[in-house]
């Protein structure tokens, strides 16, 4: 845990009313993210598209072609650079660049060279992920991340993309999430292949480090001859509070729970890490440990503002997680944060609420280079299907026609000044829903 002098907490009213401009670093990185699969659309060589068949995303819903994002690229990167980032994350789609074991599908790799092409024509630095969730079908057919050749598979996959990509790529993001895809699919079962155990989850997570590692040396041999080759991974980061602050127990167990979610996977990877990309969503309270049922506070039941899907709004825990991270001593892009929410005035203030930690964490030399907010397009939401709105930007169903948000002006003007100002603020307070 991180324990803050509370003279370095600013309230976000102490900073509006002493009208401080808050300046970020020239050269600040300010973006986007997406995943493929949760934009492109008419997608039938996943995993996941097993996973909609057969009745698990609520209300039944199955993705379809979504914001057509795989049609509809080059109108939403040009809409990302009017937004004035200067970066944007995407993922590419292993399922449809490799669609049979070691056959690629050269049209699809093209499709994804003009996705990054059109980014560096708009001036956009490009963040790619590698695996994002999703998997190609004889992959999953083949045991997926239990099977023990899962990470040299997955290096094929990674050794033809960075061969025929690697110029246009200048962050790489080899897997997101491990932790999170780990628990998900084979902790508590809820996104394929539904599994629940343990000891399967832990061997996944083995084999996503081994996949890492690989990954990392390989882009590194192969795009050596480049000035340039920064390789990573995003990181789901969350921020923990204990309820009975005087309990030794909780203390170990909440101690266990930051290592396992944010500091393992790490361990497992030592010194295959250019930067780090984290991702901050969560809040957890914790108000008893137990080895078989921990009790956890409902956010929302304490009257504490929450998303739409009812994860705690608690800014000041990306400051936490940052100041943290940065014991590392390498540098950090946070490379997820964001909103399921229909206020567009909750939007815009979560995003100034944690763009002020981020300035906060830079205060105390925490290297801090950049923020991508999830997402810039409403998108599929996994298992909860299309209803929770993360984007900055979204879609009418039938025509797929954008549409630009208060929240995605509001986000412009902090790229365009590279600061938080009081007049952002005010704009920001006075959105009308």
């Amino acid at each position: 845990m991180v324990l803050i002098d509370q003279k370095q907490k600013i309230t976000t009213r102490e900073w509006v009313e002493g009208g401080e401009r808050l300046v970020f670093p020239q050269g600040f990185f300010w973006g986007t993210a997406t995943s493929a699969y949760q934009v492109e659309g008419n997608n039938k060589n996943s995993d996941w598209y097993l996973w909609e068949r057969d009745g698990n995303i609520e209300d039944g819903q199955l993705m379809g072609t979504g914001p057509d994002h795989y049609r509809l690229f080059k109108e939403d990167l040009s809409l990302a650079a009017k937004l004035n980032n200067n970066c944007f994350r995407l993922s590419l789609e292993w399922s449809r660049i490799e669609p049979q074991d070691g056959q690629f599908d050269q049209k699809e790799i093209e499709h994804y060279r003009q996705v990054l092409q059109t980014a560096k024509k708009l001036g956009l630095q490009t963040f790619v992920t590698l695996h994002h969730f999703t998997n190609p079908l004889w992959f999953y057919y083949r045991g997926g991340w239990l099977n023990s050749e899962a990470p040299s598979l997955f290096h094929s996959y990674i050794v033809k993309v960075a061969r025929e990509l690697g110029s246009l790529v200048d962050f790489w993001l080899t897997i997101n999430e491990p932790i999170i895809y780990a628990w998900q699919s084979y902790g508590v079962g809820i996104w394929p292949p539904g599994e629940s155990s343990l000891w399967q989850t832990r061997k996944v997570v083995k084999h996503l480090a081994e996949a890492h590692d690989l990954a990392y040396r390989a882009i590194h041999q192969l795009l050596a001859n480049q000035p340039t080759v920064r390789v990573g991974m995003a990181q789901n980061a969350s921020s923990f509070q204990l309820h009975r602050t005087y309990s030794l127990s909780d203390q170990i167990y909440i101690r266990l729970m930051n290592y396992y979610f944010n500091h393992w996977f790490y361990d497992l990877t030592k010194g295959t890490h250019d930067f780090l990309g984290l991702n901050y969503y969560f809040h957890t309270r914790l108000q008893k440990g137990h080895w078989r049922q921990p009790q956890f506070i409902n956010a929302a039941s304490l009257g504490r503002e929450v998303s739409d899907m009812g994860w705690e709004v608690y800014p000041h825990g990306l400051f936490e997680v940052l100041q943290e991270m940065s014991a590392y001593h390498l540098p950090i892009y946070v490379t997820e944060n964001g909103i399921a929410t229909n206020d567009e005035q909750q939007r815009a203030m979560y995003l100034i609420r944690h763009v002020q930690e981020i300035y906060y964490a830079l205060q105390i030399g925490v290297p801090v280079k950049g923020f991508l907010y999830w997402s810039l397009l409403d998108n599929w939401e996994w298992d909860k299907g299309y209803w929770p709105h993360f984007g900055l930007v979204g879609y009418q169903e039938k025509t797929k026609k954008r549409i630009i948000k208060p929240a995605a002006k509001i986000y412009a003007q902090i790229a365009q000044q590279n600061a938080l100002t009081k007049k952002i603020f005010q704009q920001a307070r006075g959105i009308n829903n």
